[in-house]
């Protein structure tokens, strides 16, 4: 039987402040947690700086505002990186993030994290898949936005293209997500 990883998903929780990003990676350590991780990306990685209603949000808690205005409340800053992975690594926590273009992959490879981590959202960019496959390191896919001929195709793609290992995670894209949408039988 192999062990269980926990992973405390850091992502944005830190509002915009590297002390607090420090802090969660250190109380992660004292919850037991295995690993943290983060998301990388910045505002013009993810979108456009536009305001029209394709780009406008419409969501009770995130609306009245731009996709590119939300990421750029949100992103961690890729100069926080180094100390965040030391910050990892000294408390002796798996150090990773999820990468959401080709940047984000090579800047990812020159931290040396183990593996690379792709969302729901980009399963479907093979060439991400494949940039990132190409490092020979294991691989995580979520697949909460997919289709199974996705999923398939991503996986192929992922093993094709060298991926040592590829994990699938079960997921949904609903934040919060509700127990009726989980359908934990797929």
């Amino acid at each position: 039987m192999k062990k269980v990883l926990i992973v405390a998903e850091i992502s944005a929780n830190h509002n915009q402040d590297i002390a607090n990003a420090v802090s969660l990676i250190r109380k992660a350590k004292e919850c037991g947690a295995d690993a943290v991780k983060f998301q990388c990306y910045t505002p013009d990685t993810m979108t456009i700086d536009v305001n029209n209603k394709y780009f406008r949000i419409k969501h009770e808690k995130w609306g009245g505002q731009t996709l590119y205005q939300l990421y750029k409340k949100a992103y961690t800053p890729w100069g926080w990186f180094k100390k965040l992975k030391r910050t990892a690594d000294d408390s002796g926590l798996i150090f990773f993030a999820t990468a959401f273009d080709k940047t984000s992959v090579d800047f990812l490879e020159e931290l040396k994290v183990p593996f690379h981590k792709i969302a729901s959202f980009e399963l479907v960019d093979l060439p991400l898949i494949e940039h990132a496959a190409k490092t020979k390191k294991p691989i995580i896919l979520s697949t909460g936005m997919a289709a199974l001929r996705e999923i398939k195709e991503a996986v192929d793609t992922a093993k094709r293209s060298g991926a040592k290992d590829v994990t699938l995670l079960k997921c949904v894209s609903s934040y919060p997500a509700g127990p009726e949408e989980m359908n934990l039988n797929t």
